[in-house]
């Protein structure tokens, strides 16, 4: 018999970060304000835990509502057409201490292609009414032009206004879900 354990995550508690380069010299940051997924566990580790994050793309913020509209638009995600970007493990190892390495399928603008992403646990604690949480920094690079993000640029100097890749950074806080 299985023991599973299902933890959602803490929205107040988290955070999903991406960084780009923008003309090469310097780097944009922004993120996305809305999101929900839950990690689902059998037995007391993370070990082959199961993943799913769901993302709202028109909550991205970069500071700048003008180019937050512009990432909206078919230029970029294409917020009308494909308002979510998902994310489904495939597979959760522990690699060495607290760090592991998680695979998975990310569905960007329609278009679904497997990353590999590291993932280092930071610990458990319990919060101040008893219950148990589980901290996570979730780091990666996704190359945007592969899911159909080819909008670009020339600098005067010649060079690409934008990086194809993209910086994920996620710190996620979870906790157990309500029976």
């Amino acid at each position: 018999m299985s023991n599973t354990t299902t933890w959602v995550i803490d929205p107040l508690h988290s955070e999903v970060f991406f960084k780009i380069r923008h003309l090469v010299i310097s780097t944009v940051t922004g993120s996305f304000k809305k999101f929900e997924g839950n990690i689902i566990t059998e037995g007391s580790d993370f070990n082959n835990a199961k993943v799913s994050i769901v993302i709202d793309v028109k909550s991205i913020d970069t500071n700048q509502p003008q180019r937050d509209e512009h990432l909206q638009n078919g230029d970029f995600f294409d917020a009308d057409a494909y308002p979510q970007i998902t994310f489904q493990s495939t597979s959760l190892v522990n690699t060495e201490g607290s760090a592991y390495k998680m695979t998975g399928d990310l569905t960007l603008k329609g278009v679904t292609k497997p990353i590999e992403l590291s993932v280092e646990y930071g610990g458990s604690e319990k919060d101040g009414q008893g219950n148990v949480k589980h901290g996570f920094e979730v780091t990666g690079i996704v190359n945007r032009k592969e899911f159909g993000m080819t909008w670009n640029k020339i600098t005067d100097s010649g060079g690409l206004g934008l990086s194809e890749d993209i910086k994920l950074i996620a710190n996620i806080q979870v906790g157990q879900a309500a029976e």
